[in-house]
């Protein structure tokens, strides 16, 4: 079959403001669930510490992760990341993470695909001739969390782990009446970010062959009902407590060498494609606190939206202020599928993007 080559010669970009500046992206997927990493084209993020920083994109350039993320550009489920400068002496690098509601502390699937474009784009200390793995230090929102990046010749192959800030079960069997499902009994755990854990079985649903759609109003309700029934507190900072969403299970706690599957909808029904990275760090948090998991038992956990794998076990125990903690490792592989150039054209009305739902 013949094709019709309409590659344009040089960096050419169509007719656009020339006054707003273009957003340059890189952009991956983990296990399914993407990642728009910005190139350039952000203005300056300001601020003493992430956190800071966090809170000036807020208030401040919240219309760069609407162009990146909403229609036309990107979609509801989008998710993206902004590098910027950290206060760490041992960071690389810091990490904003963006999401169709706002921005995350922590993004297990994004560390995974960071660290490959870390160090693929120099942006961490090229390895030594002959090593297999590269560390990249990435200052995330919630903490400090080191990726290691299978390599070889210097760029990355194959798989990326990484070992997460303390995890650690914040409460577990919480009674929360969710409308139209009843009483429910949940857990909730913390893995860089919050999540209420409930077998999808208690919700009269299978995680495993019930409608999508399903899925997300049943996790949805439970996340608004546990929002407003119980109260989410962090030992370290206000900034990390909220509930970040709900992961339906297939109830499979309990070890296994066989994978456990699980879905994850969080901010404004997003749906993760991924078994969700920091989801996977506090359910085997949770799992360890319980006594069903052993440090060092590596679990195999599926996405039941696209089939995709993670692995994750307990590495370390650790604290965090006077809970009992563990550092998760979780293992995954991220690919790139594209870079982009995002422009603005004068007179445009929704060049800021939009969502339907």
């Amino acid at each position: 079959m013949q094709t019709t080559d309409c590659t344009l010669s040089g960096p050419r970009l169509p007719p656009h403001d020339p006054g707003t500046p273009t957003l340059s992206v890189v952009d991956m997927h983990t296990g399914g669930e993407p990642l728009r990493i910005v190139l350039g084209g952000c203005p300056e993020v300001v601020g003493p510490t992430l956190l800071a920083k966090r809170r000036y994109v807020r208030q401040h350039l919240d219309y760069v992760r609407r162009r990146l993320l909403y229609e036309p550009r990107g979609h509801r489920d989008m998710y993206g990341a902004v590098l910027v400068p950290s206060e760490l002496p041992d960071a690389h690098f810091g990490v904003l993470f963006l999401h169709n509601e706002g921005y995350s502390s922590m993004c297990g699937h994004a560390v995974l695909a960071l660290g490959r474009f870390a160090l693929d784009f120099g942006l961490v200390p090229a390895p030594p001739a002959g090593a297999h793995e590269a560390r990249v230090n990435i200052h995330c929102p919630c903490g400090l969390v080191a990726a290691f990046v299978e390599c070889e010749g210097g760029l990355s192959r194959g798989r990326v782990r990484f070992h997460s800030v303390p995890a650690f079960a914040l409460a577990t069997d919480v009674l929360v009446d969710v409308p139209g499902r009843g009483q429910v009994v949940v857990d909730v755990a913390y893995g860089g970010a919050f999540y209420a854990f409930v077998s999808a079985e208690k919700l009269g649903l299978d995680v495993c062959s019930s409608k999508t759609r399903d899925l997300v109003d049943a996790a949805s309700a439970v996340t608004e009902a546990v929002k407003a029934q119980f109260k989410i507190t962090h030992p370290d900072s206000e900034d990390l407590a909220f509930l970040y969403g709900t992961i339906l299970t297939d109830g499979k706690d309990t070890y296994s060498e066989e994978p456990t599957t699980n879905i994850c909808v969080f901010a404004d029904e997003q749906v993760d494609r991924s078994p969700t990275g920091s989801g996977v760090t506090a359910r085997i948090a949770l799992q360890c606190h319980k006594g069903l998991l052993e440090p060092g038992q590596t679990r195999a956990f599926k996405s039941s939206a696209t089939g995709s794998v993670f692995t994750g076990k307990a590495v370390r125990e650790a604290k965090c202020g006077d809970y009992n903690a563990v550092i998760v490792e979780v293992s995954g592989q991220a690919h790139y599928t594209g870079v982009a150039s995002f422009t603005v054209e004068g007179g445009d009305p929704l060049r800021d993007g939009f969502l339907l739902k």
